[in-house]
């Protein structure tokens, strides 16, 4: 079994640069921090220090094993923190995820219940990449990842996909692109048009519909954030997609109006976490909502 003590004497090694200086940052002799680094190698199987001339460097193992052990210290720091923060006994935190190519006002729709159960959460949202949440939710980190694609069966990370529902696409403009109404969808031949970034789902299904009836926009800009991608279209740039769900809501926030939707083209949404069947009050209350009241027909 790892010896943490020794690790954290390596760690301390490796940041000053020395062992006289870790051994007078830790009160020790020089000779004992040589000793700990001494059990900690035979331990790993690994050098983890090569000497050149009078200074040590980090091997690529001691290299792996420093990052390992920054994470090791600040998840023990977040810890201790955690447990000596004073907190009410009804205070319990709820730790979401959302991909940054969800919509901020469909995160808001599935993340309200959990804020309505019987026992009080306090919600903590992060807003990232799908790969940066995946590897946090791995962790214990967060709680739930609410994404628009399920969790990848080959990413290598335990997690399961929770379908909460499905919207159909609309497409929205300024009241001057409004001719493009008259023979939609084909009208988007040659219309500017603003896409989702390559890293939404929805991306690649667009093209492919739009390979499918043949037409072959004028694509003004590409938008990982679908906010921006709407305030460009609020400004006039172009006619963008987004979820039908939320059309009272785009078209009341940016003064556009609906071009046309299809049945054709549908977002998914998915909440990703640990339990194979879900638990927590608060997750449970998410998925209920959403399939009871946000995705109904």
């Amino acid at each position: 079994m790892l010896n943490y003590k020794h690790l954290y004497y390596f760690r301390t090694v490796a940041n000053s640069g020395g062992i006289a200086r870790a051994a007078q940052q830790l009160n020790l002799t020089p000779q004992t921090i040589s000793g700990q680094l001494s059990d900690l190698e035979k331990a790993l199987g690994s050098a983890l220090f090569s000497r050149k001339g009078r200074r040590l460097e980090l091997t690529a193992a001691g290299k792996l094993a420093l990052s390992h052990a920054d994470e090791i210290f600040q998840i023990g720091g977040e810890l201790e923190q955690a447990l000596r923060a004073p907190r009410s006994s009804n205070d319990q935190e709820f730790r979401v995820g959302i991909a940054d190519v969800v919509p901020k006002s469909i995160a808001y729709r599935l993340l309200a219940p959990a804020l309505s159960i019987a026992e009080p959460v306090r919600l903590c949202c992060t807003e990232d990449k799908l790969e940066s949440l995946f590897a946090e939710l791995a962790i214990h980190k967060l709680d739930l990842v609410i994404a628009d694609r399920a969790m990848p069966s080959d990413l290598g990370v335990k997690g399961y996909s929770h379908f909460l529902g499905e919207s159909k696409i609309a497409f929205f403009g300024r009241p001057e692109l409004a001719h493009y109404r008259c023979g939609f969808p084909a009208s988007l031949h040659h219309a500017p048009l603003l896409m989702p970034g390559k890293g939404a789902a929805i991306r690649g299904p667009l093209e492919r519909w739009l390979n499918k009836h043949q037409i072959a926009p004028r694509i003004v800009g590409e938008f990982d954030d679908t906010a921006l991608m709407k305030a460009f279209g609020q400004g006039g740039a172009g006619i963008f997609p987004a979820s039908v769900i939320i059309a009272n809501e785009i078209i009341a926030q940016h003064g556009v109006e609906m071009i046309g939707h299809t049945a054709g083209l549908r977002v998914r949404y998915h909440a990703i976490s640990i339990e194979r069947k879900l638990t927590h009050p608060a997750v449970v209350a998410i998925s209920q909502a959403a399939k009871q009241h946000i995705f109904t027909t």
